[in-house]
Formats: structure tokens, C-alpha cells, sequence
């Protein structure tokens, strides 16, 4: 019986932690609230899975903290019918959290590893509409776009090109921008007929945006 109040008293020091950071939309509450962190997380680092703070996983990457991924979820605006692009896999919470709220989810990363793992998250928790692949994220997804929605989860030295060019018009991007050793800010682009809008949202960290694929198997 304790177990069980622990786990709900994390899941309420959870949400507090979102709220409290800004995250107020109670469709991204929802799907963060229906999304366990914990198999997203593996090792040492399992048990501070409900933490708000970024964690490291495989491939020399991490796993963004909880009201960061829920800051730029809510920036997206993501609506039931949205086809979103997701650049930069990693552990897969963030496509996990957006599988709640979006039609199909295509998601890229450039460590086959981390696409492997991630897929097998998502087959084991019935995400059926996310599709999963090894890329090179700077390019993008040509085939399946326009799409209304782009997240990039590395940072950028400006919006790139081919993402912007994938934006379907009224569609929204958010991406990291800025050197990697560097203050970075959390970037908004609204796409019109005439052009794009940019939105500075909050500073933030995170890993660089790498062309190509990574070496490992």
C-alpha cells in the first residue's frame, strides 16, 4: 500500500514540477500524466526518472527534462488531426508524449541504437502511430511533407532550411537555436503565406544538431 502512495505522490510532485514551470495546457498535463518517464529512462538514472531534470542515455545524448519537453509540446499547439516531424529521437519520450495528441507521429534520429530501443518502447506500449526511422534529421522528411508540426530536439546555429521548407503554411516549428556551448533559446517559427515568424520562448541546452549518421550499430 505504501508502494502505491508513493507512486502517486511522485506522479503529483511530477505535475506540480510541470505546472510550476509553466506548463498549463491540460491536453500536454494529460498526455505527460499518461506517459510513465520511467522505461524512458534506463540504469543508474531509472529512479530519478520523475525529477525534473535532464538525464544521460545511450549514444552520448540525454533525456530532456520533463518541463522542458512539456514547454515546447505546448508551444507546438499540436491538434488531433496534425502530422508532426519530430527531429532527434533520442530515448523517444518526447514522440511518446506527442503520439497522445497528434494523428501520426514520424520521428528521426541519426543512432540506429537509440531508433531501435525507441521503437521497441513504443510496440510495447501500443504507440501505433509513430513511425520510427534512421536519418539524417537536418534533412528532414521530403517524402512525407508538408507537415503541421516540427519539434527539433538539438540545437541549430539558425532554423535550418529544409525544416522550414517541410512546414506546411499556419504550421508550427520549435528548435533550439544557437551554439552548442552556448546559451541557446527555445525558438517559435510560425509559418505564413508571406514568410515566417520567430518567437524567442526561454534559453535552454541542449546537444548539437549533427548532419550524417552516428557510428554506432
Amino acid at each position: 500500500m505504501s508502494e502505491a502512495v508513493t507512486d502517486a505522490e511522485r506522479k503529483m510532485q511530477f505535475l506540480f514540477a510541470l505546472r510550476s514551470h509553466g506548463v498549463t495546457d491540460p491536453k500536454v498535463l494529460g498526455a505527460m500524466e499518461a506517459v510513465d518517464r520511467a522505461p524512458f529512462v534506463k540504469g543508474l538514472f531509472s529512479e530519478r526518472a520523475y525529477e525534473d531534470m535532464p538525464l544521460p542515455i545511450a549514444c552520448g545524448q540525454t533525456i530532456s527534462q520533463p518541463s522542458v519537453v512539456g514547454l515546447m509540446t505546448q508551444a507546438l499547439d499540436v491538434q488531433p488531426r496534425d502530422k508532426v516531424l519530430e527531429i532527434g529521437t533520442g530515448s523517444g519520450y518526447q514522440a511518446a508524449i506527442l503520439s497522445k495528441l497528434a494523428r501520426r507521429v514520424y520521428t528521426i534520429d541519426r543512432h540506429r541504437r537509440l531508433v531501435r530501443e525507441a521503437r521497441l518502447l513504443f510496440e510495447n506500449n501500443d504507440m501505433h502511430n509513430i513511425t520510427t526511422m534512421t536519418g539524417d534529421g537536418s534533412r528532414g522528411l521530403p517524402e512525407q511533407a508538408p507537415f503541421d508540426k516540427i519539434i527539433v530536439t538539438a540545437a541549430a546555429e539558425d532554423p535550418p532550411g529544409p525544416l522550414l521548407a517541410q512546414l506546411a503554411i499556419g504550421g508550427i516549428m520549435v528548435v533550439p537555436v544557437g551554439q552548442s556551448d552556448a546559451v541557446q533559446s527555445l525558438i517559435k517559427v510560425t509559418r505564413h503565406d508571406t514568410g515566417y515568424d520567430y518567437e524567442e520562448l526561454l534559453p535552454v541546452r541542449f546537444v548539437p544538431l549533427l548532419e550524417g549518421l552516428g557510428q554506432d550499430e
